[in-house]
């Protein structure tokens, strides 16, 4: 049996950074050619990309028993103006809830969970905040970002806490062989404005690449008048931004690799909490990672990682009595080694892990400030005949809330060479935020974990370059932390329902849809049993097209979701609403492309969080410099 290879997760270290991006892409900016250049046709064929996030190791999408979407790097440059969190609300089974523009919070459900049920990666490192227990989406700008996997379904097998709804990972700029440079500047709407550049190499044992960018917008007023807590303030709240990235790797050997990585993201957000006051903080998000993977044996390879990310959310000025000024830090060491066996079953993924949380606020201090948790964990991934199967167990040491176990079972069948059928079953955890456990006057200590108990069937049909894959999802989280005045743990919820995707691909047209539909409800006897939990719509649509001819390509996507609730009693509604986005682009030389994006072209006003506003209509024009490697 072929041994099997851990992937590069991650790669250059500390040091960062400062917008010296102007003078940097100005420069490129200004040597343009004339000639036409035809703009790079996706050529038909089968739709298979190899993911690391589904299994921890190296396999194919069609191969993973979980529903896996890979985001590559000519969607993300389509998405010039959007955010993190926007551009995941375009896929199938994800909903964003947002406070209202560039900088804000935002969180991402994943089939009609919580966003706190979602674990973010950013090259294997976990980035988020412990003191609310969620996913850092609102500072990680998409320059920076080279694909994205998102995985759904329960991962605490293999993730530990937080993977409840599934896991997104981030994977930074990468290297390239030779040198290519890249420099882009765009503008658009309330004043937008973001201007970057960067270089990937590779040559001989070593590569990396760097990525710097500038982001800043006048922005819109985040809130409205129906804005809960007297938080109204009909100024515009902008966001400002400087972010880069470094990776470096180093060949030791044919086995044998080491690769380091950091990413830094500082932005200043203007935010409403109240009449009379510009309310500002600042954001800081940094990952660092170290990394050694290489060959121990013939049918044994072994990566050992150690990373660091840190999560700031700074208060400068604030209209509410309630917010105190300064720092809410929360820094996140981790520790991994992981083997991968080749085995007659299949490939063995052996781990042990340890994470380390430590968080901090202004004012009155946490009566407990950090946790440690210790893993250990066993997975298999395998194939045989017209049959895979994936199954995982791990147990995590909290030192907070003793041990939690965690296991899954999945297998798929293929019944013709383009039928297959498929089922999962997990179960979960979800330790309390810092802030659900020991916020002053608003946390309750005697909180316990979520357990969670998942299961899915599905149905996939792949056919050449299309593919539909259809699923049946039951989740049930028993001590489900509701919120209110004081954090409880609720008996019992439940989300279950249908969810149906389709992807097509053919030389010069790319298309794909999906739809789901989802039963979010509290589940416990009580006044609001039966409810539809906060912030999820019931039902989802999503279609998107891009046609490529010559030189040309232009696109849209439509999406469209149900109504939500702001109140675990129901009685403050969102409304449903449509959106509609276009995008052109002219490839006019081999290196330059300018491109022409309008977001929401019917200026569709609705609300994801309830008093919050989202962008109108918005337009915005890139020139992108990209020459071929050299």
């Amino acid at each position: 049996m072929r041994s099997p290879v851990l992937p590069s997760l991650s790669l250059p270290s500390p040091a960062l950074l400062s917008p010296a991006v102007s003078a940097l892409a100005l420069g490129l900016a200004l040597a343009s050619t004339g000639t036409h250049a035809q703009t790079t046709v996706p050529a038909a064929g089968p739709l298979d990309a190899v993911t690391v996030t589904a299994t921890r190791t190296p396999s194919r999408v069609s191969e993973a028993v979980a529903e896996v979407t890979v985001v590559e790097r000519d969607e993300v440059e389509r998405a010039t103006g959007r955010t993190l969190s926007e551009l995941l609300a375009r896929q199938p089974g994800l909903q964003v809830t947002s406070n209202g523009g560039l900088g804000k919070i935002s969180g991402i459900s994943i089939r009609g969970l919580e966003p706190r049920h979602t674990l973010l990666l950013v090259d294997g490192i976990r980035l988020g905040t412990a003191t609310v227990g969620t996913a850092s989406l609102d500072n990680l700008p998409l320059a920076l970002v080279d694909r994205i996997e998102i995985v759904r379904g329960p991962m605490s097998s293999l993730y530990g806490s937080d993977a409840v709804g599934g896991v997104v990972q981030v994977f930074t700029r990468r290297a390239q062989p030779g040198l290519v440079p890249n420099a882009f500047a765009t503008v658009g709407s309330n004043r937008y404005a973001q201007l970057g550049g960067g270089l990937a190499f590779g040559s001989g044992a070593f590569d990396g690449a760097v990525q710097l960018v500038h982001t800043g917008t006048a922005g819109f007023s985040a809130t409205n008048s129906r804005a809960r807590f007297g938080s109204y303030n009909p100024d515009t709240d902008g966001f400002d931004q400087n972010a880069g990235n470094l990776r470096l790797g180093w060949q030791l050997s044919p086995d044998w690799r080491v690769d380091a990585m950091a990413l830094e993201s500082q932005g200043t957000t203007r935010y409403d909490d109240g009449p009379g006051v510009d309310a500002r903080a600042k954001l800081k998000n940094s990952v660092q990672s170290l990394q050694a993977s290489g060959r121990i044996a013939s049918g044994w390879t072994t990566r050992a990682t150690l990373g660091r990310s840190v999560d700031v959310y700074d208060t400068l000025s604030s209209a509410s009595a309630f917010t105190p000024l300064g720092a809410t830090e929360t820094d996140q060491t981790q520790l991994a080694w992981e083997n991968l066996f080749a085995t007659p079953a299949g490939t063995l993924l052996a781990l042990v892990e340890r994470l380390e949380q430590r968080v901090s606020r202004p004012g009155q201090p946490y009566s407990v400030g950090d946790r440690t948790i210790d893993a250990v964990g066993l997975g298999l991934t395998g194939e045989a005949g017209r049959s895979a199967w994936q199954a995982g167990v791990r147990h995590d040491s909290n030192s907070q809330f003793g041990g939690q176990t965690t296991g899954s079972l999945g297998y798929g069948f293929a019944l013709t060479p383009t039928w297959r059928v498929g089922g999962s079953y997990g179960t979960s955890f979800v330790a309390p935020s810092f802030n659900q456990l020991y916020f002053p006057g608003f946390g309750t200590p005697t909180l316990q974990p979520e357990e969670g108990r998942h299961g899915e069937v599905s149905l996939r049909w792949t056919s050449g370059n299309q593919s539909v894959r259809t699923a049946w999802v039951d989740n049930r989280i028993r001590g489900y932390i509701a919120s209110g005045p004081l954090p409880t743990n609720v008996p019992s919820t439940r989300i279950d329902g249908l969810v149906a995707s389709w992807e097509g691909r053919w030389t010069g047209l790319v298309a794909g849809a999906s739809f789901e539909h989802l039963d979010p409800r509290n589940t416990t006897p009580g006044a609001n049993y039966d409810k539809q939990l906060i912030r999820r719509a019931k039902d989802a649509f999503r279609a998107q097209a891009d046609w490529l001819f010559g030189a040309y390509s232009v696109g849209g996507t439509v999406s469209a979701f149900s109504e939500r609730y702001e109140d675990a009693a129901n009685t403050l509604k969102l409304g449903g609403f449509t959106t509609l986005d276009l995008r052109a682009d002219w490839r006019y030389d081999p290196a330059w492309t300018v491109g022409l994006r309008v977001n929401n072209l019917t200026g569709k006003a609705y609300e994801t969080a309830y008093g919050f506003n989202q962008p109108g209509r918005e337009t915005f024009v890139t020139l992108r410099w990209s020459p071929p490697a050299k």
